[in-house]
């Protein structure tokens, strides 16, 4: 695999889970935490691997066990919403060429939909936006370039990232990869997740 750089990556973990009832980073799927299985996945592709955290901030840096491999940032102010916890994230890699980003409630996302993201021959020119695709929709993680982190920086609170996303013709990766789709969010997909059940 050719890399380009290296890309950073941004795993966001300071939601509330509110509609699960407990934090999203801690669930345990297949031996891991949801989080570790990111942080893992990640690893050595991205470089570095950051994780922000914001509700109850102590007790998921707590429960990180790879946390050699991850640098936190806590967001303190996580009501603010997505695109804030994706500001503290970009923040902390200001020299990154591009960025990878994720929710941390995708934990099927594939290493190898990741590696071909951070991958020149996989992508061809360089995009400012690209994003894998399965089965005609588009899923996690997003890969954002310099000029596109700047933009997203910019943006004011009340703003959303698809506000910026959204001006570029997104370069699209083919993948079999449905762990690009589905996110995880309340007990009933978790069950789901577990099953093996694909909505």
């Amino acid at each position: 695999m050719k890399l380009e750089r290296q890309p950073a990556a941004v795993i966001l973990a300071a939601g509330a889970s509110s509609r699960m009832g407990r934090p999203k980073a801690l669930l345990p799927f297949e031996g891991e935490t949801f989080l570790d299985r990111l942080i893992a996945r990640f690893s050595g592709i991205c470089r570095p691997v950051i994780v922000v955290v914001g509700y109850g901030a102590d007790r998921v840096r707590a429960g990180i066990a790879n946390i050699d491999l991850a640098e936190v940032v806590i967001n303190p102010e996580p009501e603010r919403g997505m695109l804030s916890s994706l500001q503290c994230g970009l923040r902390a890699v200001p020299d990154a060429g591009a960025v990878l980003f994720t929710p941390v409630d995708l934990p099927s996302i594939r290493r190898s939909t990741i590696e071909a993201l951070a991958s020149v021959e996989a992508l061809g020119a360089t995009a400012d936006v690209a994003m894998p695709v399965c089965d005609g929709r588009k899923g996690h993680p997003v890969r954002v370039s310099r000029q596109v982190i700047a933009e997203l920086l910019a943006l004011p609170v009340a703003a959303q990232a698809r506000d910026v996303i959204r001006r570029y013709e997104a370069q699209l990766l083919p993948v079999d990869d449905p762990g690009i789709l589905h996110d995880v969010d309340t007990p009933t997909d978790y069950k789901a997740l577990l099953g093996g059940v694909r909505s």
